[in-house]
């Protein structure tokens, strides 16, 4: 009994592993702004991005279950494919962290787990129907963030075209930290809920659930460890996307945090 358990254990373990790297390296991500333009501290920001990821988990299983149904036939694949999947998500993020390299965990995934899919069982292994949506959401969220946060900021130059940028700094500040929240509840929400997909997955290529189905202590589960990959910081990335990129006031930084967290948004609730 004890050697039967002991891949989809250790298979779990990989997929907890990458769920933490996706706390730790994509959410810094969603609070970089925030912090490049010293509305929160650094520690101020991860605790909230914490909090804020796991209410995003908690709030659903729809991309959740495109990711564990939807990317790979299930039927042809085994718990060694989810594994080599996360080894080589764990191995990039890692990589990219050190070096400070922004990276989309989403993409890592879905090409991961069609990498290793497509050893044992070749391109027939995709599923057509999950990769459109997929597709779809990048091709959707890049133009959703661009357009949102075009129209944003010229709203706001117009509204705001009397006063003056020192006027304008305290109310965006209190602004910008609501629309960081948003963007962190959206990241969890999006991103950390496709984790919860392939941990259920696994569940079921191991045998421990009859069907497809996302239980309530894995939610809990992945909520938690995305949680506390994310307080270890990422700072790195953070200093990338917040200072090195792009140099942003208050207002600015709203206006791109609301754009790209409402086609996040859009995205995980799309069917």
């Amino acid at each position: 009994m004890e050697n039967s358990l002991s891949p989809i254990v250790l298979v779990l373990l990989l997929v907890l592993a990458a769920e933490f790297v996706n706390g730790w390296t994509d959410s810094p991500n969603a609070i970089a702004t925030v912090v490049g333009t010293r509305s929160l501290s650094p520690l101020q920001a991860v605790a909230m991005a914490a909090v804020m990821n796991m209410l995003g988990v908690l709030s659903g299983t729809k991309v959740a279950a495109t990711i564990g149904k939807g990317i790979v036939d299930a039927s042809v694949i085994n718990l060694t494919t989810v594994a080599g999947a996360m080894v080589s998500i764990v191995i990039w993020s890692t990589v990219a962290a050190r070096w400070g390299i922004p990276t989309s965990e989403t993409h890592a995934l879905v090409a991961g787990l069609a990498g290793a899919g497509f050893a044992p069982a070749g391109p027939g292994v995709l599923v057509a129907s999950g990769w459109k949506k997929v597709l779809l959401g990048l091709l959707f969220s890049s133009v959703l963030g661009f357009v949102g946060g075009l129209v944003l900021m010229t709203a706001i130059y117009w509204l705001f075209r009397k006063s003056t940028p020192a006027a304008t700094r305290e109310p965006f500040r209190f602004l910008q930290i609501l629309s960081s929240a948003f963007m962190a509840f959206s990241h969890g929400s999006n991103d950390g809920q496709k984790f919860m997909g392939i941990f259920a997955l696994a569940l079921v290529l191991g045998g421990v659930l009859p069907e497809f189905t996302i239980p309530l202590w894995v939610i809990f589960l992945c909520a938690a460890v995305m949680a506390l990959g994310t307080l270890t910081g990422g700072w790195r990335i953070m200093e990338t996307m917040g200072m090195k990129i792009t140099r942003l006031q208050t207002h600015q930084g709203f206006a791109a945090e609301v754009a790209a967290s409402g086609a996040s948004s859009f995205n995980s609730a799309s069917p």
